[in-house]
């Protein structure tokens, strides 16, 4: 009797073994757990006081539909100055990367489970995207040397194991390229960031008064007229229809969908110089499309300039701009704008800019005012006051300007902000502790309106290190907790530095001002996997 019970044992025993794979860590109660600071915070995490080893040889095994994951881990090994070798099968080397569509059930289209024991490092997911983020968890337990090749010698990883699955699908950031242009290359650069911290949408404001910033063939004045201009100071120019694809195509890379917002039917000056035959207004300094320079708008004042909403013609321009945005555009979006705009056929055209959407295959997003009007379910609505009574049940994108908007200070009284939303400014904290409860809501984004950001370094001052925050709130499941959040976010400043972030250097963080930045050193920017 005894000898059997010893069977039982050593052959519970063998199980255990030939299944490690998939049995999360207990952490070692004889030390302290290994500190992780990943961002945003796993839904399931645990750590144990175990480590492993990072060999100087090291083995790739991928199942074949994990295939485009592989190149994002041998550039990362690469920049830890250690070599690997890919080899097709299952968990046959000492990084195994899983895609397994059956877990979707399990983990959805972006989540991922991720071991690391003494064996090796094992990833897992239903997806492509799912173990692109694992991946992008693993890069955060590297040191911060990993972005520019600064790594040198051996190194440890936690022995942990982690399950996590994003809480919305929509975790968005926005530029506004329109007030002032900012271009492929910084545009890159914040692709790249994001990515990091595993947000998924780039929102760009494309057209407003100040200037028009996407070719169009089919209107080619709207950039040869319409582009030249800028706030005072700003930067003017426009994306080819090429640089725009290219651009497109860079970001999926890193599973972010570009969204274009073309602002109707206000915020339409820069295109009023262009084809004036579209305005009803007495505009007194609009020229015909032929005279150059034209007299461009370089203030800040909005609501002023809207399409003449009563002229057959201004249908036949939406149209075709929505026709050729659609063939354009990868993803299955595109932004209508909408807001601050005051006419009585107001509801009649953003009904029918929504129709004209819909029927060159492309879901609506309009800013909250469009739900005044009865537009499709279809729809998403993207609150940024929370003051419209919507007459239309649709999903929602929530950007509360006195949370998310990122042209406001960091902090009280800072230079060059807006104010007009929130007086003291919109903190690291307001961010993080904002609270969406409603069933609609499909996730966060936050704008940058440019009118008093003129440079990269501004723009960078006030996207990081509050896009930190809207990441971990869009993804996170767990209990918010700011302590515990500003705790892993004070380990994530040297990161930012070796990427050539200007952070603004945050009180709330005890970070030190930004010093002697190179902002060519990213060995993930212009990567294509």
């Amino acid at each position: 009797m005894r000898f059997l019970f010893q069977i039982v044992i050593f052959l519970f025993i063998a199980i255990l073994a030939g299944c490690s794979s998939f049995i999360p860590i207990v952490n070692d109660t004889s030390k302290t757990p290994i500190r992780v600071s990943i961002i945003p915070k796993p839904m399931e995490q645990r750590v144990s006081a175990k480590i492993y080893i990072i060999p100087k040889k090291n083995v790739i095994c991928f199942n074949p539909e994990a295939s485009k994951a592989v190149p994002w881990l041998q550039k990362m090994l690469q920049a830890s100055n250690v070599s690997s070798e890919i080899v097709v099968g299952n968990n046959c080397g000492n990084w195994n990367l899983i895609a397994d569509a059956s877990l979707e059930k399990v983990l959805g289209d972006e989540g991922y489970i991720l071991e690391i024991n003494s064996k090796g490092i094992i990833l897992k997911s239903a997806t492509q995207a799912g173990l692109f983020y694992g991946i992008q968890s693993l890069r955060q337990l590297f040191p911060a040397g990993i972005e520019n090749n600064l790594v040198e010698g051996t190194f440890n990883l936690p022995q942990l194991y982690i399950k996590d699955i994003p809480k919305y699908s929509w975790r968005g950031s926005m530029i506004d390229v329109a007030r002032s242009f900012f271009g492929m290359d910084y545009l890159k650069r914040h692709i790249d960031r994001m990515a990091l911290y595993k947000l998924n949408r780039l929102h760009l404001h494309l057209t407003d008064d100040q200037g028009w910033r996407i070719e169009l063939k089919s209107r080619p004045a709207l950039t040869e007229v319409g582009s030249k201009g800028s706030v005072v100071n700003g930067n003017s120019g426009y994306l080819s229809q090429e640089e725009y694809k290219e651009l497109q195509k860079y970001a999926a890379a890193r599973n972010i969908i570009i969204i274009p917002e073309i602002d109707l039917p206000g915020h339409i000056y820069s295109a009023l110089l262009a084809y004036p035959e579209l305005s009803c207004e007495d505009y007194s300094n609009l020229k015909p499309q032929v005279v150059l320079p034209p007299e461009l708008y370089t203030g800040y004042r909005v609501g002023w300039s809207k399409l003449c909403l009563k002229k057959p013609e201004v249908y036949k321009f939406v149209d075709d701009v929505i026709k050729e945005i659609a063939e354009i555009t990868d993803g299955p979006w595109i932004h209508i704008g909408g807001d601050e705009i005051k006419d009585p056929l107001y509801k009649t055209f953003v009904v029918k800019a929504d129709s004209i959407v819909r029927n060159y295959g492309k879901t609506t997003i309009g800013w909250e005012e469009v739900t005044k009007a009865p537009v499709s379910n279809s729809l998403i609505s993207q609150r940024w006051n929370g003051k419209t009574k919507s007459i239309v049940d649709v999903k929602v994108i929530q950007s509360i300007c006195t949370s998310f908007y990122f042209d406001h200070a960091n902090v009280t009284g800072q230079e060059h902000t807006n104010n007009w939303c929130k007086k003291d400014g919109v903190s690291l904290e307001d961010v993080y502790q904002f609270s969406a409860n409603d069933v609609n809501v499909i996730g966060l984004e936050a704008p940058v309106w440019t009118e008093l950001v003129l440079d990269e370094e501004m723009l960078d001052n006030r996207l990081w290190p509050r896009t930190i925050a809207v990441a971990e709130s869009a993804w996170s499941q767990s209990d918010k907790n700011f302590t515990e959040f500003k705790d892993r976010l004070k380990t994530h400043q040297q990161r930012l530095r070796t990427m050539g972030i200007n952070y603004f250097p945050s009180p709330e963080l005890n970070w030190t001002k930004n010093e002697d930045l190179d902002l060519n050193q990213n060995v993930f920017k212009e990567f294509l996997p």
